[in-house]
C-alpha cells in the first residue's frame, strides 16, 4: 500500500492533506502526508504514539502549522492562507481533546452557547434552544444549570462533545476523547458519540486507542507509522486481514 493514500476521487472530498511535512525540531512528525476524506465519512487514525495522528488534528484545528504542503476543508484553503480566509474554514471545524477545557466559572448551559453566540452571531434564545436539545442528546438535559465541577469527568467530557456540536460543523475531530477517563465512564462516553455517528452526518476524524470503538463507527481506518498512512481500508479489512506487518504487529499489541 503507497504511503499517498487517497480514500476518494478528489472532486468528492471534504478534507485534503496534499504533501504535508511538519517537524518539531529535528523529529519529521508528518513526512510528505496525502490523504483525503470524503463529506459524511467517519475515518479513524490507528498507529503507535508518536505517528502523527494527533497533530494532523492540530493541524486542521490551526493549533500548528505544517512545514511544507497544503491542506483544504469544503474547498477553503486552510494552509497556507491569509489569517481571515483560515479563520473561515476553522469555523467548519469543531474538536473535542483529551481533556475537557470546559469554563469552571460558566454553567452548563453557558459552556455550550458562548462560542455560538460569539462566533456565529446566534441570539441568546436560539444558542440556547440548539444548547438544550444537544445536552438531551447527550444524556445531560437535567444538568443545565450545574458548573463542571459538579459533574463526573464523563459527564464533563459529553459537556465537552455538545458544545463542539453545538457549532454545528462539518467536520467533528476526536483526539483520544476518552483516555482522561476513569475505566467505569468511558462506556457512556462512547455510546455517546456512536449515537452521534450512527443519527448525523456530520464528518468524524477520530484518534483512539479503543479498537472496538473503531470497528464501530468507522467506515475507513488508516493506519500511521512514521509520518506516513502505510495502510487504509474498511475496519473489517484493516481489523481482520491487515495486509503490513507493522499493522499486524500493532493490533497484535493493542487488541
Amino acid at each position: 500500500m503507497p504511503a499517498d493514500t487517497d480514500l476518494t476521487k478528489q472532486n468528492d472530498e471534504l478534507i485534503r492533506f496534499t504533501n504535508v511535512t511538519k517537524r518539531f525540531g529535528d523529529n519529521t512528525v508528518l513526512d510528505d502526508l496525502c490523504f483525503s476524506v470524503r463529506p459524511g465519512k467517519h475515518v479513524t487514525l490507528i498507529g503507535p504514539s508518536g505517528s502523527g495522528k494527533t497533530t494532523i488534528l492540530r493541524l486542521l484545528m490551526t493549533l500548528a502549522r505544517p512545514d511544507s504542503g497544503t491542506i483544504d476543508v469544503n474547498g477553503g484553503r486552510l494552509f497556507p492562507a491569509g489569517e481571515k480566509e483560515r479563520r473561515e474554514v476553522r469555523k467548519k471545524i469543531g474538536m473535542v481533546f483529551q481533556q475537557f477545557n470546559l469554563f469552571p466559572n460558566m454553567t452548563v448551559l453557558r459552556n455550550i452557547t458562548e462560542a455560538p453566540v460569539r462566533v456565529l452571531g446566534l441570539s441568546k434564545d436560539e444558542a440556547e434552544e440548539r444548547a438544550r436539545e444537544l445536552l438531551d442528546l447527550v444524556g445531560l438535559a437535567d444538568r443545565v444549570d450545574a458548573r463542571p465541577s459538579q459533574l463526573s469527568g464523563g459527564q464533563q467530557q459529553r459537556v465537552a462533545i455538545a458544545r463542539a456540536l453545538a457549532m454545528r460543523p462539518q467536520v467533528l475531530l476526536l483526539d483520544e476523547v476518552t483516555s482522561a477517563l476513569d475505566p467505569e465512564l468511558v462506556a457512556g462516553v462512547l455510546d455517546v458519540l456512536r449515537d452521534i455517528a450512527r443519527s448525523t452526518d456530520i464528518t468524524m476524524l477520530c484518534v483512539t486507542h479503543e479498537m472496538n470503538f473503531a470497528r464501530d463507527i468507522s467506515d475507513d481506518v488508516l493506519m500511521f507509522d512514521a509520518g506516513k498512512v502505510i495502510e487504509s481500508g474498511s475496519p473489517e479489512k484493516i481489523f481482520s486481514e491487515p495486509e503490513h506487518e507493522r499493522t499486524r504487529e500493532f493490533l497484535g499489541a493493542v487488541l
